[in-house]
């Protein structure tokens, strides 16, 4: 399967006087996925095709980094660079809202507009982990996924525990999770210093059982060997071996959002590692 961006349709979407690049293919409803540093890398288009493979509609905004370009030092950078100056980003060093999520509802609204279906995913992964959550204001989306969610870096105590929301978005997300049923899933390594325990922690607190976790063991000594470093669950640090724990954790996220989707209810949720 084709891991660069050729037979995707590329639009050019302009949202509150914004236009961005955006990607899609498959058919069914959607599924926004939102990139990790250094941009739509080869790893994010083979997530995107695993969603357009269970029936689902991808829809892959470029939001920073130039589409396609491959994983290295230099790109990784690069991105990093940007998203220090770039107003999009002020969650890097704040705890409000990144400015580029307003953006990102609109798309939802659009998407599950064009793809029909009960509703619309929403992936983020690395530095976007956290704007599934800023995105659950929009009624459109049923399916928030944190994927490895490092911002605001867990650089104090404080922002150990901090989603990157201000606490009026997070409590009408809360209060949408509990009206309506709607799970959260979050995936890390056990060891990542970029997703600390503490910030899961913090979600299950303000989401009880509605928050679902798959934590992949990354400690010293791990049976699977995978390095204490390791970050991107579905991304960078995705290995392609038979039995392999990111393998598996795809193939949940895969089906937790299909079967919200495509079933118009809850599903069965991942089990949660060790906040229940």
């Amino acid at each position: 399967m084709s891991q660069d961006l050729s037979d995707f349709d590329q639009l050019e979407l302009t949202f509150e006087n914004e236009t961005r690049s955006v990607f899609r293919k498959g058919k069914g409803p959607a599924v926004i996925v939102m990139h990790e540093v250094p941009g739509l890398h080869p790893g994010v288009i083979r997530l995107a095709n695993a969603f357009c493979d269970a029936g689902l509609t991808v829809w892959l905004p470029s939001l920073f980094g130039k589409p396609g370009k491959e994983v290295n030092a230099f790109n990784i950078a690069a991105s990093l660079v940007r998203c220090c100056v770039v107003h999009e980003f002020t969650v890097l060093a704040t705890s409000k809202n990144s400015p580029v999520t307003s953006w990102l509802r609109c798309l939802a609204r659009y998407a599950h507009t064009e793809c029909g279906g009960p509703g619309v995913g929403a992936i983020g992964m690395c530095m976007t982990g956290g704007f599934a959550l800023a995105m659950m204001v929009e009624e459109a989306v049923l399916a928030p996924v944190v994927c490895n969610p490092s911002l605001p870096f867990a650089l104090t105590p404080d922002r150990k525990r901090d989603l990157g929301i201000d606490e009026d978005t997070l409590a009408q997300a809360k209060t949408r999770s509990a009206t309506q049923g709607i799970c959260v899933l979050g995936l890390r390594f056990t060891a990542d210093i970029f997703v600390p325990t503490e910030r899961f922690h913090r979600l299950y607190e303000e989401f009880g059982p509605n928050f679902q976790a798959i934590e992949i063991d990354s400690s010293h000594g791990n049976c699977y060997k995978i390095d204490r470093f390791a970050h991107s669950v579905l991304g960078v640090h995705y290995v392609d071996e038979p039995d392999h724990p990111t393998i598996a954790a795809e193939s949940q996220t895969v089906a937790f959002i299909r079967d919200r989707l495509m079933q118009g209810g809850r599903g069965l949720a991942p089990k949660s590692s060790g906040y229940d």
